[in-house]
């Protein structure tokens, strides 16, 4: 079960749950679910009103997630990520920093979420 510590100015301090890797759930609905205020307005992606910041913790490589076609659009018009910059994400294989907190799946990793 991986560690999500949520980060924001809005909370009195950091916040850290544990959740269920495989459980089809996002970011988004975690945060839900502890009553965590990230801002959301559609919930489906096409807003882009959920950006967080994800970053791994600990010392394993981050498992690198594809953005969805829908976090692409979102992420370039926010002007979170370079629409330059998306081909060499996926090329490489990288993980980007800025993701959507409605779109992101949990994975089975440590990691911190900027809000």
């Amino acid at each position: 079960m991986p560690n999500v510590t949520f980060i924001s100015p809005k909370l009195k301090k950091d916040v850290t749950v544990y959740a269920v890797t495989g459980s089809r759930g996002t970011l988004l609905q975690l945060a839900k679910d502890h009553k965590l205020p990230i801002d959301f307005e559609c919930q489906e992606g096409n807003c882009g009103s959920c950006a967080v910041q994800v970053m791994p913790l600990g010392h394993k490589p981050p498992l690198a997630t594809h953005l969805t076609e829908k976090e692409k659009v979102a992420l370039v018009l926010a002007g979170k990520i370079k629409k330059s910059d998306l081909a060499d994400l996926e090329v490489k294989d990288v993980a980007p920093v800025w993701r959507l907190a409605c779109q992101y799946m949990l994975l089975d990793e440590d990691i911190a979420v900027k809000f």
